[in-house]
């Protein structure tokens, strides 16, 4: 099995298991969407998408549940067993509102089944038995042009999430989006989606390696507006991508940067922006106290670390910033100045009071 090869070590078993469970029933299942793609790419596979045909449904959920494979939607025929998602291959038609307001059916026509998927790259299909490649949208020309493209503008339009989806494929891929793709993004409103949904997506975004490209086509579709109803200008939207393409990336802080300088750069309030997004609650925390503040001098840096370690401050991906830290006593560690909380409760201060007479005292040994 040398089409195999390309595929992650520990998944193979799982892969052969399925393999061996298909093969007496049909020699139609394939390999789809996101796995293929990456297989292309050389990008790392973690799950996999298996469609597979010419098996009845009765036989199709008898086989599944043989080898005790969890049921993900009945009405849908869709399994997961281990890191493979099974699936029959299915159309869908817009019935309502919302990217999940579909009517579903089966269908026995791999090209009919594959024009579901948004982008040409997504929807390349491979026989897990023979290796044989179906590419019906120039799904490989694509990919060898970077090029983000759609399949079908009616079923395109039917689910505005798809938008957000293309975002975050560019940042992540370091690909350009084709231009009738664009001017149909364009079009599309965004309301339809719920704030928790329209999270999920970015955060994708938010962990992307090219995130200036994300940012000038999240200019560009006017996604400032129809997502956090602000406007902003070309020129400072500029100058954030510049900060984001050349950004050190902290690997634990790297999921915080695209709000960080985007809200910085741009003026932009950080708690409003996350007030229209339904996120977790660590980036209320991780948001409490971050400025954004360029080059900041030794006092600025000690006021930072009055309140947080420069280890956890993101603006530290900025150069020399690490070093001046460590001179300074504070990358590790908050700056205290050498006051004692303990002496100022012992003084009579109460309550607030507390925090903003140690405070204080803390500020003035920065002066």
């Amino acid at each position: 099995m040398k089409h195999l090869g390309g595929f992650p070590p520990y998944l193979l078993p799982e892969i052969k298991e399925i393999i061996n469970l298909l093969s007496p029933h049909t020699k139609r299942a394939y390999f789809v969407g996101g796995c293929v793609r990456d297989l292309l790419l050389k990008n790392k596979i973690k799950d996999i998408d298996i469609e597979v045909y010419d098996i009845a449904p009765e036989t199709f959920d008898s086989l599944m549940q043989s080898v005790g494979a969890l049921g993900v939607g009945k009405s849908f025929f869709v399994y997961k067993y281990k890191n493979i998602d099974l699936a029959m291959p299915r159309i869908e038609q817009k019935n309502g509102t919302g990217h999940k307001a579909f009517e579903v059916s089966l269908t026995q026509d791999e090209k009919i089944a594959s024009k579901r998927r948004d982008f040409s790259m997504n929807a390349l299909m491979q026989n897990i038995f023979d290796g044989e490649f179906l590419d019906f949208w120039g799904g490989v020309s694509d990919i060898h042009k970077k090029l983000i493209r759609l399949i079908d503008v009616a079923a395109f339009k039917e689910d505005s999430l798809r938008v957000l989806r293309a975002v975050g494929f560019a940042s992540r891929f370091d690909f350009q989006i084709e231009e009738k793709t664009l001017a149909v993004m364009r079009e599309l409103d965004l309301s339809d989606l719920s704030r928790t949904r329209v999270f999920w997506e970015l955060q994708k975004l938010f962990f992307a390696k090219h995130l200036h490209i994300g940012l000038r086509y999240f200019y560009e579709l006017g996604l400032f507006e129809k997502i956090f109803s602000l406007h902003v200008n070309s020129f400072d939207v500029a100058n954030a991508a510049l900060e984001l393409e050349d950004i050190y990336k902290e690997k634990e802080l790297e999921e915080y940067y695209f709000l960080y300088i985007t809200s910085g750069v741009l003026c932009l309030n950080i708690k409003e922006l996350l007030g229209k997004l339904e996120v977790p609650n660590s980036y209320h925390q991780i948001f409490r106290y971050q400025p954004f503040i360029k080059n900041p001098t030794d006092k600025e840096l000690l006021e930072i670390a009055m309140h947080i370690p420069i280890k956890r401050w993101l603006g530290n991906y900025q150069k020399g910033i690490k070093e001046q830290a460590v001179k300074l006593g504070v990358f590790e560690s908050i700056y205290t100045g050498g006051i004692d909380i303990q002496d100022v409760i012992k003084e009579g201060f109460e309550k607030e009071a507390i925090k903003k007479e140690y405070e204080r005292r803390v500020l003035e040994t920065i002066k």
